[in-house]
């Protein structure tokens, strides 16, 4: 239907991208991309060493919680650290 995208087609999105955004943004939002892959893989990876973690059976009712832990977002962005609790159930069955 569309065929392969070719050397000119590709220049053709490049031209009408950099005139939609303006050449001065581009760096900017390029650069907040590459900001939020960074934070996206850390929480994936947090996620897994929690899943990989967690105790198999469920805490007795009676026990403490857990004390919160701080998720890095990026190598050296201590900006975007912040202590996270882990969601708990608070639904009336």
């Amino acid at each position: 239907m569309f065929g392969r995208l070719g050397a000119p087609e590709i220049i053709l999105i490049l031209v009408v991208i950099i005139l939609l955004f303006g050449a001065k943004k581009l760096p900017d939002m390029a650069r907040s991309l590459g900001k939020s892959a960074r934070i996206l893989k850390s929480e994936a990876k947090a996620m897994k060493e929690d899943k990989s973690s967690a105790p198999a059976d469920p805490p007795a009712t009676g026990e403490q919680p857990p004390a919160q832990r701080t998720i890095q977002a990026a190598p050296g962005d201590v900006t975007s650290s912040r202590p996270v609790t882990d969601p708990t159930d608070t639904t009336k069955r």
